[in-house]
């Protein structure tokens, strides 16, 4: 008699990321209002202190009310940091402290596929609390419809972003006390000189290039743009620009956070 061969059948790529993208999300749902809920409250408490207090000084912005000017570009700091947040202290506490990836990688999973999966799921979140931000504004009348319904996608690769540039800081990092100084000293001024509070025509030219190198002022720009789509922001062409940089960024991080957490893993 022949010996039967039995050929050992691999989950494909799709389903492979899928697998990490679902662990991921069974295990934040489980603890869904306190991991949810701070992230969805911040940008609104923002708005209220920020657009109502400076709103009664500051009656316009760019031609549109000031309060709008802030609401419709609110989205994007939610999806900021709850990606840049689940791909730095998330993925180093994973890595380093409760070992989450060894059995992970275990079984039928590549290290490729286990990052991957990861940023989704970061960039998951950020559609999740950018459509949830977006919700709410719509109530007081700050977006304008149809073009808004299309912002939280632009808040999916605005976590994107972060998550693949989040994952590349991770892959440096020694102890999970650095992180401060990315969230202190590279994300929190980015948030200010993003265009998200006052526009960045306003600020001298030189640091105002520096801005536009950075990726939080084409996230807050394409949200704006869809969520008002009048005057100084209509959706024009131009916006495509925002995007390739947006998607060039995502692509490039991406690999580069791959390659390097793959070699810090191997090591």
């Amino acid at each position: 008699m022949k010996a039967v061969k039995h050929k050992t059948s691999y989950p494909s790529f799709i389903r492979r990321i899928y697998s990490v993208w679902y662990r991921h999300i069974r295990v934040y749902t489980k603890h869904l209002l306190s991991n949810g809920l701070p992230p969805f409250l911040e940008p609104l408490i923002f708005l209220a202190g920020i657009g109502i207090g400076l709103g009664m000084h500051i009656k316009q912005m760019d031609g549109i009310p000031y309060i709008a000017f802030l609401a419709s570009a609110i989205m994007a700091p939610p999806a900021m940091f709850t990606a840049a947040f689940e791909c730095s202290f998330g993925t180093f506490i994973r890595l380093e402290y409760d070992k989450v990836y060894d059995g992970m990688i275990g079984a039928s999973i590549t290290v490729k596929d286990l990052f991957l999966g990861e940023i989704l799921f970061a960039g998951t979140k950020g559609f999740f609390f950018s459509a949830a931000v977006l919700l709410i504004i719509s109530l007081f009348g700050f977006v304008s419809y149809p073009t808004a319904i299309f912002a939280p996608i632009a808040g999916f690769l605005t976590g994107l972003m972060f998550a693949s540039f989040s994952l590349f800081i991770t892959s440096f990092v020694k102890t999970i006390n650095h992180f401060n100084f990315y969230f202190t000293d590279f994300l929190t001024p980015m948030f200010f000189f993003s265009g998200l509070v006052f526009p960045l025509s306003n600020i001298p030219e030189a640091i105002r290039w520096i801005a536009e190198l950075l990726p939080l002022a084409h996230s807050v720009r394409v949200i704006r743009v869809l969520c008002l789509n009048t005057g100084k922001y209509a959706l024009t062409s131009a916006i495509l620009l925002d995007i390739i940089y947006m998607l060039g960024f995502i692509i490039l991080f991406t690999y580069l956070a791959v390659k390097r957490i793959e070699r810090k893993i191997i090591d």
